[in-house]
């Protein structure tokens, strides 16, 4: 039994498959037919599936098998057939199955693999200004150091690496196998940086290689100075950049003496420390962007970019484009070098996403996942993009009614309210008109024009005025009267007729007043003007209208005559 056991051990430690058949039909197969026929252990059955299959059942006849030739799994194989006598003085028949190597194949894998090694070598030769590879024995077994220090490979082949390189350590590293990289070596007057490498097989140091990256230390050098130069060219464009996209108001441009107003300031000031979303709501022309434009100027992120996205300015075909970038070949039309996202863009600063309102539905979804996840992923790309980013959302409609009327989702409206602010219309804050006026006119010497005032009555009609445009809409009305006004006055006759009709109808209805109301009102703007030419002062104020101090104190009190908005 133990000679069968070595016969058995010898057939499967054969390359090629045997398959054994004794007198009695009993079948023998060794390993290699197992795995060539994927047959498993108990699975001895399938072997005269496998004879029939390729007909070759006349082994079970006794009948001789020719040579033939079969195609398994895109292999070729050849099948032979012998007769055995063992030690047991039992006959087998047998089948040996020999695969086939393809010799073109063969010549072709041959090819591909020179032209590998010799790519392999191209690329060697030009990584480096000189390479050199020795063996344990710390002798040269490869040189390319003929370019560097004229000396031919053939002439160094075979010897002690530091009889050839002058003050070279390679054979050091050799014995402690510790890499020794960005050296500075001597070699033939020269400052070279070299770097030596230890082969390590098995734990076992094989070997070590030694480059040189530099033949002297003046390319460096120069080097660092081009480096210089490319990072002094990236700071001018980031700069640009910063320029283009920076914001151009503080909150001292946010002009008021209006107690709600000033209180939405200090609101705004404290968000602006934080990086939480901010959502403002409020017409057209109260300001939105004013305060989105300060709450970036007095963020940690002022130096990042301010970029400003128009959601209603946008075709909703190219909103998402403009978002989130595409990559090349995305769609027709797309660059070839695909696009940055205003989203990417503005990564590491603030994103202000004005008429927040007209963003699409489908939209929607994908800006959440970005203010939930902090990524997204370009048209056409399957890579996430990780981005920092403050939000600033501005509407001139209500989300909470768009919410309602499922215009707009309900999880997005609450991740963009974490701060809210709403500004006031300017018929809100009519007390804030006279300060904007000046203020306004002031700016205007910046487009060359003399400084103008405005007068009491044409303050007085545009009092009567609601302001649907609101601060924008005044802008544009100062900036249309500022222009046809000759003198250093702004008057009645150079405001539109819509705003000075309002006071000849008031004129009007005042007409039909009783004489007592007409007096009142007479004393009212004679006491307005009397405060404001003594500048708050009562005793002159009271001079002036010829009157006693106390008098004085009893018409204040009795019209409601409130000094602190008067001066």
């Amino acid at each position: 039994m133990k000679s069968f056991e070595e016969f058995r051990s010898f057939i499967d430690n054969l390359s090629d498959g045997i398959l054994l058949i004794d007198e009695k039909k009993n079948i023998i197969i060794n390993k290699s037919f197992k795995i060539l026929f994927n047959i498993k252990d108990g699975e001895h059955f399938k072997v005269t599936e496998i004879l029939n299959q390729f007909g070759i059942t006349n082994i079970f006849t006794g009948n001789e098998i020719t040579e033939k030739e079969i195609s398994l799994k895109q292999k070729k194989i050849i099948v032979e057939s012998y007769n055995f006598s063992t030690f047991d003085e039992n006959d087998y028949k047998g089948l040996i199955f020999k695969e086939i190597i393809d010799i073109e194949e063969t010549k072709s894998e041959i090819e591909e693999l020179k032209l590998g090694l010799s790519s392999m070598k191209d690329i060697l030769d030009n990584a480096y200004q000189g390479i050199v590879l020795i063996n344990d024995e710390g002798k040269i077994i490869k040189w390319n150091y003929e370019k560097l220090f004229g000396i031919k490979e053939e002439d160094v082949l075979g010897k002690p690496v530091e009889d050839v390189i002058e003050n070279t350590r390679l054979h050091i590293v050799l014995k402690t196998g510790n890499k020794e990289l960005y050296d500075i070596q001597r070699i033939q007057g020269h400052d070279m940086i070299a770097s030596r490498t230890p082969i390590i097989k098995d734990g076992k140091v094989i070997g070590a290689v030694g480059t040189v990256l530099f033949k002297d230390v003046k390319e460096v050098k120069d080097l660092a100075t081009r480096l210089k130069i490319l990072e002094n060219t990236v700071s001018i464009y980031k700069n640009e950049i910063g320029k283009m996209y920076c914001a151009n108001y503080t909150f001292d441009d946010i002009i008021t003496k209006n107690k709600k107003m000033i209180a939405i300031k200090n609101i705004a000031f404290k968000a602006a420390s934080s990086s939480s979303t901010i959502l403002i709501e409020g017409e057209s022309g109260t300001g939105k962007e004013f305060f989105a434009h300060a709450i970036h100027d007095a963020s940690s992120r002022r130096k990042s970019p301010f970029v400003r996205i128009n959601c209603a300015a946008i075709p909703h075909e190219l909103l998402e484009s403009e978002l989130f970038g595409y990559e090349s070949g995305a769609f027709t039309g797309a660059k070839k070098e695909g696009k940055m996202g205003k989203l990417e863009l503005a990564n590491g600063g603030t994103v202000l996403l004005d008429e927040i309102s007209s963003l699409p539905f489908s939209m929607q979804a994908k800006l959440l996942r970005v203010l939930e996840e902090r990524e997204f992923e370009r048209i056409g790309g399957n890579e996430g993009i990780k981005i920092d980013i403050r939000v600033i959302a501005c509407t001139n409609e209500g989300l909470e009614k768009l919410v309602e009327k499922g215009l707009f989702r309900q999880d997005l409206f609450y991740r963009l309210n974490v701060v809210e602010i709403k500004i006031p219309p300017l018929r809100e804050r009519m007390d804030d008109l006279e300060t904007l006026c000046e203020d306004i006119l002031t700016k205007q010497l910046e487009a060359g024009l003399n400084h103008k005032k405005v007068t009491d009555k044409a303050i007085l009609a545009m009092r009567l005025y609601d302001w649907p445009g609101n601060v924008r809409e005044l802008r544009n009305v100062l900036e249309r009267a500022s222009n046809i006004s000759m003198g250093n006055y702004v008057s009645m006759q150079h405001l539109p007729d819509f705003i000075s009709n309002k006071l000849v109808m008031e004129s009007k209805k005042s007409s039909n007043k009783q004489l007592k109301d007409k007096i009142a009102e007479a004393e009212i703007n004679a006491i307005i003007s009397a405060l404001r030419a003594s500048k708050g002062s009562r005793t002159e104020a009271a001079k002036k209208l010829g009157i006693h101090r106390t008098a004085l104190y009893k018409k204040l009190s009795g019209y409601g005559i409130d000094i602190k908005n008067i001066v």
